[in-house]
């Protein structure tokens, strides 16, 4: 994509009322993108940026969204599957409903924005897919195994996206970030910290170690900054990660380190 011509573009975003898909939005509608956030919610609204009602577990709610943004701008460029939620707890004490939500937002939720939009850009010959993953989901991390599982589903399914839609035109790439300051541990299903059950004191130790990175975490204008460079590249490439230098470097490391090894390490780390 070439310098001088983001001011045509039309982007949409999910999960933009807050956190990485908020800076995102603003920050592409400063550089004269047409930018198009999504929430659940009907009453959101931004003076930077445009908002559309959208569910990303609803198909009838994306169908009607997408084409909306399509009819009035008659074309659609770029689309940010922004939109997730977190999830904690031990796996075998998670609800079922709850993995399966889980599921429906990180996972399910970005593919069905996918299918709709590919259609508008396989027809105007081109367009940019960016998914925000996970640097979780290059690994499965105590008490977040599903949130990793989401994660890890979405960046793999996408690597094989990507091929089959080179042949349109339209370009795919993964965004994974590690932890930034955002909202999504208050919005996050945790699994209740039960009184008696075999993981009380570990997982009620680890939340509060999880809590705290999260607070502790990145600006996510550091995300919206990355992304645009992704925008302007005309050739992006398949993963990008996102974080601080420990964060991006754990992924490498699990590439070269013995898997016990790697485990042991994570288990320090997490103090188990």
């Amino acid at each position: 994509m070439k310098n001088g011509e983001s001011s045509k573009k039309v982007v949409l975003i999910t999960g933009a009322s807050s956190g990485i898909g908020k800076s995102v939005a603003t920050y592409l509608s400063k550089r004269n993108f047409k930018v198009y956030g999504t929430s659940r919610k009907e009453n959101n609204s931004s003076p930077d940026f445009n908002f559309v009602q959208l569910d990303v577990t609803n198909e009838d709610s994306i169908k009607e969204a997408v084409e909306k943004i399509s009819k009035k701008e008659q074309r659609l460029d770029i689309l940010i599957n922004n939109a997730g939620v977190g999830i904690t707890g031990p796996i075998e004490e998670t609800p079922e409903i709850e993995i399966k939500k889980a599921f429906e937002t990180n996972y399910f939720g970005p593919l069905n924005m996918i299918k709709h939009v590919v259609p508008i850009m396989r027809e105007q010959k081109g367009g940019l897919i960016i998914n925000v993953t996970s640097i979780a989901g290059y690994m499965g991390l105590p008490y977040r195994g599903i949130y990793s599982a989401t994660k890890g589903a979405l960046e793999i399914t996408a690597e094989a996206y990507r091929m089959e839609l080179k042949q349109f035109g339209i370009k795919m790439t993964n965004v994974a970030p590690g932890d930034f300051a955002t909202n999504i541990a208050s919005g996050r299903y945790h699994a209740p910290v039960t009184k008696g059950s075999p993981y009380e004191e570990v997982y009620g130790r680890t939340l509060e170690l999880m809590n705290k990175h999260v607070d502790a975490g990145q600006d996510p204008e550091l995300m919206a900054r990355e992304i645009f460079k992704i925008i302007e590249n005309p050739e992006p490439k398949v993963h990008y990660k996102v974080g601080e230098r420990l964060q991006k470097f754990s992924v490498k490391l699990k590439g070269l380190l013995p898997d016990k090894l790697y485990e042991k390490m994570l288990m320090k780390h997490y103090k188990l």
